[in-house]
């Protein structure tokens, strides 16, 4: 097929190279433009998709929205049998939707119609959820609305949304090569409105730990956010990432240290980092944090 590709983070480059590998002929990349970012925060970025298709020798291109009819009219000429987005980031307008033979294919990391939206690997492993998996969808005008062609589906268990958005990217690339092998054996099917859940943006403020909540909350909070943003909390004025850490059967007040192990008294239970990062510095155990750095028994975490 004459595939247009169009993604941004590391979660779409396995669909890219996939797609490249099963020998479809990617005419284009869309993905993102270059942000600013490096060891300064200031040097301007390509996206991790951006990178993989130069890589390839795609053609790449990173417009700053699609609305633009010139923007249109040249995506329109490269007249795609289909296009393929994963986590692309902008809103397809329906002239962009309507211009492949075969339209717009999204893989999302969801089980559609559960956790539609920006944020479906965090979301799930907050809500607690036990499964999750990705779906192979129709895009058209609504958020994640479109009818389902193929889904697979995979256990939660402890992994963080790091790992899991590992194992979401390469299943949803070997969903979307088979669906293309044989696109008449997965007619589209409509989403059911019963279960339909939406997965926001994560905002910065809630990567903060709030240990009035309950331990099994904060541990569902520490893997939804591990490696990034992190989970965090305040340490005599320094913010410290928790990236791992586990639920512990003791009770007391709220962000009390309970012991030289760091564990921590919650709203319900206790929490004990695994591994903690302080600002600026690489991530280590607890131990190792606590030579260095020892919170006595009785010690206030806010």
């Amino acid at each position: 097929m004459r595939i247009v590709f169009m993604g941004t983070p590391e979660f779409a480059v396995p669909a890219l190279r996939a797609l490249v590998d099963a020998g479809h002929e990617v005419t284009a990349v869309y993905t993102q433009p270059p942000r600013p970012g490096g060891r300064r925060g200031r040097e301007l970025t390509p996206s991790p998709v951006h990178r993989a298709a130069e890589a390839l020798g795609i053609e790449v291109r990173h417009p700053e929205k699609l609305r633009d009819l010139g923007e249109q009219s040249a995506f329109a000429v490269l007249e795609a049998d289909i296009a393929v987005v994963a986590a692309y980031g902008l809103i397809l307008p329906q002239p962009v939707l309507d211009a492949p033979r075969h339209g717009c294919l999204n893989i999302h990391a969801s089980l559609l119609p559960r956790w539609r939206g920006a944020a479906p690997i965090q979301r799930a492993i907050l809500a607690g959820d036990a499964i999750t998996g990705v779906t192979i969808m129709q895009m058209e005008r609504g958020l994640d609305t479109g009818p389902m062609l193929a889904t697979a589906r995979t256990a939660i268990d402890a992994k963080t949304g790091g790992e899991l958005a590992v194992e979401l990217a390469a299943m949803g690339a070997l969903l979307i090569v088979e669906v293309l092998a044989d696109l008449r054996g997965f007619p589209p099917e409509p989403q059911p409105e019963l279960g339909a859940t939406y997965a926001a943006k994560i905002e910065k403020a809630e990567a903060r730990i709030d240990f009035t909540h309950a331990a099994e909350l904060i541990e569902r909070q520490v893997r939804a956010f591990a490696p990034a943003p992190g989970a965090w909390f305040e340490l005599d004025g320094e913010r410290c990432k928790v990236l791992a850490a586990e639920v512990v059967g003791r009770e007391g007040v709220p962000g009390t240290v309970l012991d030289d192990a760091l564990t921590i008294a919650c709203g319900f239970g206790a929490i004990r980092p695994a591994l903690i990062q302080r600002a600026g510095r690489p991530v280590m155990r607890t131990e190792d944090f606590l030579r260095g750095y020892p919170v006595p028994a009785g010690a206030r975490v806010p």
